[in-house]
């Protein structure tokens, strides 16, 4: 399974680094479920965890990566998920149906953390660079080269990537009101018509 976590996750991590680390997570999780992402501070975090401010920015460098930390749990589920899980987002299923699965699994775990998701974004010269999103794209780029071996898939992937973007769902269901069958339906759709394949009836 690839890693999706920062290097400060390495195994190496000493004992109490990692009981700490655990600590400091759960305390920002209890803020979000208290007051919102909005009151995930490195500030708030520390006090809530009883600890510097000082450790938090020692575990974490900034608070986007705090907030990627908290989204690493989910990520790494994903991960399991399309990797070794069930079919069709798992093996066994024909790769295009893998694909169709893999988006609408996307889909609707951002939907249940968008404003985490929102807030978690890294910078944009980092955005693509992230071991997370290297690792979607990696999967996409494979089921997309068992599927249309003669395209680009590389470029491809980041195509379908970018319409399971977390800001574009925010925009498309919060302020366009759309519903999520409507992006589900328009995520099997371009599935369709990237690879030229019968649109799932």
């Amino acid at each position: 399974m690839l890693e999706v976590g920062p290097a400060s996750e390495a195994p190496g991590l000493r004992a109490d680094a990692a009981r700490n680390r655990a600590r400091l997570l759960e305390a920002a999780a209890r803020l979000i479920t208290e007051h919102g992402v909005a009151g995930v501070t490195m500030e708030a975090v520390a006090a809530a965890a009883n600890v510097g401010k000082g450790t938090v920015f020692r575990r974490f460098g900034d608070r986007t990566g705090l907030l990627m930390a908290l989204l690493d749990h989910s990520a790494r589920q994903l991960q399991a998920d399309f990797l070794c899980g069930p079919p069709p987002l798992g093996p066994g299923s024909p790769p295009l149906e893998r694909l169709r699965a893999f988006g609408v699994a996307v889909l609707y775990r951002t939907m249940e953390q968008l404003d985490l998701q929102l807030a978690a974004q890294p910078e944009p010269t980092r955005r693509f660079v992230h071991p997370a999103s290297g690792s979607l794209r990696m999967h996409v780029t494979m089921l997309l080269r068992q599927i249309v071996p003669n395209a680009d898939c590389d470029l491809l992937a980041h195509t379908l990537l970018a319409s399971l973007d977390p800001a574009l769902i925010h925009h498309l269901t919060r302020q366009c009101d759309m519903p999520m069958e409507r992006l589900e339906s328009g995520w099997l759709d371009l599935v369709a018509r990237v690879t030229g394949t019968e649109p799932l009836r």
